[in-house]
């Protein structure tokens, strides 16, 4: 399989320079990643790089914590969508969730969806604060929205992907919607097990490490 057609090639870090987002833009074309995942602050600049590429420009909406209000949340979608994003990364209200304020939640999601001119969108459900059955739950609602993908982390919860957490979803998903990995995925070894599990995308910024020494992990 062509890996790094799988691979959202992110740099989320708090201190990222522009000088780090050109260098992830450089390896995202040189290795064929799929996107490169970055604040919000960095889209017109990453699309800049990688004009008249295949690469495109992912960014986050809610990040990390996913607790701002829905109209702020649609306000960073369309301003991300304006500076030149491809796809569009959000994340859920959890105590909304546990709160089992399903229209809440549902309706959050769909308000980003209508606001982002047809763009891919992922919902991030951070399973790491998420028993089965919420799980199965936010698979039913992201089916129910027509979402592109349901994403198990930021990469900033208690710990990122599991096989559970991606078997879960796959076996609750409808055939349209597809499932991101991402959090703590730094190996081929990894990355292959999560893609078998049903995982489509993989969240990492370890990329260029699993592309490179993809034959001693095999």
């Amino acid at each position: 399989m062509e890996i790094g057609k799988y691979i959202d090639h992110t740099n989320l870090k708090m201190d990222a320079t522009s000088k780090d987002i050109a260098k992830l833009c450089e390896e995202a074309i040189k290795y064929g990643f799929e996107t490169v995942c970055i604040h919000p602050c960095y889209v017109g600049l990453a699309k800049s790089f990688l004009k008249d590429t295949n690469v495109g420009v992912c960014t986050v909406v809610g990040f990390p914590l996913g607790m701002n209000t829905p109209k702020t949340k649609v306000f960073e979608a369309i301003d991300a969508i304006e500076n030149g994003a491809d796809e569009i990364d959000m994340v859920i209200n959890v105590g909304a969730l546990k709160d089992k304020d399903y229209d809440y939640v549902k309706s959050e999601i769909e308000e980003i969806r209508d606001n982002i001119d047809g763009k891919t969108l992922k919902v991030i459900i951070e399973t790491s604060l998420l028993n089965k059955d919420e799980i199965i739950k936010m698979t039913e609602i992201c089916n129910e929205t027509f979402v592109s993908f349901i994403k198990t982390s930021t990469g900033f919860g208690k710990r990122g992907a599991s096989l559970e957490d991606v078997q879960i979803m796959n076996k609750h998903k409808n055939e349209v919607l597809e499932i991101k990995a991402a959090g703590g995925i730094k190996t081929y070894k990894q990355m292959d097990e999560l893609i078998k599990a049903g995982a489509t995308r993989i969240g990492t910024s370890s990329g260029v490490e699993i592309v490179t020494n993809m034959e001693r992990d095999q």
